[in-house]
This record gives C-alpha cells, sequence and structure tokens, in this order.
C-alpha cells in the first residue's frame, strides 16, 4: 500500500459510513455528536462512534472535547479533509454525469 497512494486514501475512507460522515461534516461545520448522528441516518451510535474514532485517528477528523457537565463533544473536519472535500465534489460532477448518459442512452 504504501508504493500506491490511491490504495492508502481509499483504505482511509472505505467502509459504508466514513464519507457520508465526511460529507455531512463538510455540511454543517462543527457538529455534536447527536446532531451529526440525526444527520446520517440509519447509523447507530456505536458505528458512529467507532467511524469517527477511526477518522480521527487518520487525521480526518478533529474532536474537541470541552470539560463541562453535562460533557460537551463537536467534530469538525480536519485541513487533510478540506482537501478531500474538492475531490468528492469532482466525483460528485462525474456521478451526475454518468447518470445524465445512461439516462439519456437507455
Amino acid at each position: 500500500m504504501e508504493n500506491c497512494p490511491v490504495a492508502y486514501a481509499l483504505n482511509m475512507i472505505t467502509g459504508r459510513w466514513k464519507l457520508l460522515i465526511i460529507w455531512t461534516l463538510h455540511q454543517n461545520g462543527v457538529i455534536r455528536f447527536n446532531d451529526l448522528q440525526r444527520k446520517t441516518p440509519g447509523i447507530s451510535s456505536l458505528m458512529l462512534s467507532k467511524n469517527l474514532k477511526e477518522l480521527e485517528k487518520d487525521c480526518l477528523v478533529i474532536r474537541h472535547q470541552y470539560d463541562e457537565i453535562p460533557p460537551k463533544v463537536e467534530y469538525e473536519l480536519s485541513e487533510l479533509s478540506q482537501k478531500l472535500i474538492t475531490a468528492l465534489k469532482a466525483i460528485g460532477e462525474w456521478g451526475n454525469e454518468v447518470y445524465q448518459y445512461k439516462n439519456n442512452t437507455i
């Protein structure tokens, strides 16, 4: 994997939820855990927590914990993830092109 940066990058964002979490954070900015879960339909608390920990470990998400009662935790995208958004927008444009092409040829 060290010899292929594309494989390395894809390994970091592989899975059912990671790209959706990143996109949701992009659309909402700094957000609390429960709000993020509400805006990510179908994800359980356990899966959200697991994926956020992995994204944080890979430096794609920043976790802010405030020492107060009740505890307050917020998440936001890192600079690395902000760069990923540019690629995701390009993939979205490509997907739209493919969708239009397929629907015009069927």
